[in-house]
């Protein structure tokens, strides 16, 4: 049978649209002793489609990061396989360590959190400005994408 890839691999708005209404994201970091690093983190992405997570500067992420910027990193969604959702993606992690950018990418990654009522910014940032000094954003710059979306089959398989 050959390939549906190009059926089922999301449009720019699609993964755009996927990117934005998801909240957890799966990186993975090569360890020093040459296993994957996997971890679960909230994200934010950013005008440049960029993702952005938070994490204590001391974290062993951000040593994988600074031997080796490679990462590899994972979004999905559906609990059936007619539903499910995926994007992965190469990137190139950066450690930014600028307060005022850890700053806003922690109030981004957490407004994306939110639901429903309208944010009370103040608050948001009382929550993260205490913690945001032993902080850093891990920044991921996209080099490859591949998303598919099962629901554009619609069931056939």
């Amino acid at each position: 049978m050959p390939s549906r890839r190009d059926q089922i691999s999301m449009t720019e708005k699609e993964l755009h649209d996927f990117l934005n209404a998801k909240r957890t994201l799966i990186i993975v970091s090569n360890g020093s002793d040459g296993y994957p690093h996997t971890m679960p983190m909230f994200y934010a992405v950013d005008d440049q489609r960029r993702l952005l997570v938070s994490t204590f500067g001391k974290s062993q992420k951000v040593k994988n990061y600074e031997r080796d910027p490679r990462a590899s990193l994972l979004i999905e969604a559906g609990e059936d396989y007619e539903h499910l959702k995926s994007v992965v993606m190469k990137a190139d992690a950066e450690i930014v360590t600028d307060y005022d950018m850890v700053l806003k990418g922690m109030i981004d990654i957490s407004l994306g959190r939110l639901e429903g009522a309208a944010p009370d910014m103040d608050t948001i940032r009382e929550r993260v400005e205490h913690t945001a000094k032993k902080r850093v954003l891990l920044r991921f710059t996209p080099t490859e994408t591949i998303s598919w979306d099962h629901e554009k089959l619609g069931g056939i398989y």
